[in-house]
């Protein structure tokens, strides 16, 4: 059957699929469009199928926020390699899944590969997987997600391995802060949002260590308790958020930011690709 180069064009258009395989699918659909998209996902998923157990060590962090429905989402999105992580295919993807957990709240991963695309409601997150799967010919699924409700702020490092969304309340929260709030947190990683967060058991191991170290300078007794809350006080500042240092301005803490704004942190999260938590 002749195969007009326009007809594969227009394929090609509405599935981004190689021009060869487009060709091939139209062949093989007596030309009828329709039918050769089915083709062309069926062999996405062939696949996708094929490449399912192997190992997706790669990928990206991507969020969507909605200020006005004042809903957000964060997403590690999984790949095999460094450049498919980088590619703008695997990048709108990302970005697409990110909006889908924000807009339709799924409870788990499988229920949100299985809804409908908030973009497209015939299709399921899945087929739009499948699809780049099938073009870019590496595994790739969706890792972890958080979704957040609120005044929410995010920032993702340039390199997009690492993301971070934080949640605050307030009457209304300045996005420029909230991005550089996020950013902080990106940068200096802390274990907490604030002491009572922190775990008995890590206060206690830290506490011992303090005490350990202020023992070990051969300081009287009666200085060593406060030689140790000295040390405490400046682990604090490294490991609590509203303790720590702004890094754009380390004469303020990131507590005297949010005070200043007049907000309060809700709480945050910080993803980097690979971890496991």
């Amino acid at each position: 059957m002749n195969i007009s180069a326009a007809a594969v064009k227009a394929l090609r258009d509405r599935t981004n699929q190689p021009m060869m395989d487009c060709k091939a699918a139209l062949v093989e659909a007596n030309g009828d469009n329709d039918k050769a998209v089915e083709i062309l996902r069926k062999k996405s998923k062939d696949v996708q199928d094929k490449k399912v157990s192997r190992e997706m060590a790669e990928g990206r962090i991507a969020a969507y926020v909605d200020a006005a429905q004042k809903v957000g989402a964060l997403l590690e999105m999984r790949c095999e390699s460094a450049p498919v992580a980088k590619s703008d295919q695997f990048a709108q993807l990302a970005n697409d899944v990110a909006k889908q957990i924000a807009v339709k709240s799924p409870a788990t991963i499988e229920a949100l590969l299985s809804q409908p695309l908030v973009d497209d409601p015939k299709r399921t997150v899945s087929d739009r997987i499948t699809d780049v799967v099938g073009l870019i010919r590496e595994n790739m699924k969706p890792a972890r997600m958080v979704r957040m409700t609120g005044l929410l702020g995010y920032y993702i490092h340039h390199d997009f391995s690492v993301g971070v969304m934080v949640q605050v309340e307030g009457t209304q929260a300045d996005p420029q802060l909230l991005r550089d709030i996020s950013m902080h947190i990106t940068a200096k990683n802390p274990i907490a949002a604030r002491r009572e967060d922190i775990s008995s058991e890590t206060l206690a191991k830290e506490k011992e260590i303090a005490k350990s170290q202020a023992a070990a300078m051969g300081k009287p007794a009666n200085l060593v308790d406060k030689i140790a809350e000295g040390k405490m006080k400046t682990w604090f500042a490294e490991n609590v958020l509203l303790e720590q240092p702004f890094v754009k301005d380390d004469s303020k803490t990131v507590g005297d930011l949010l005070k200043a704004a007049g907000l309060n942190l809700v709480k945050f999260v910080r993803f980097k690709v690979g971890e496991l938590s």
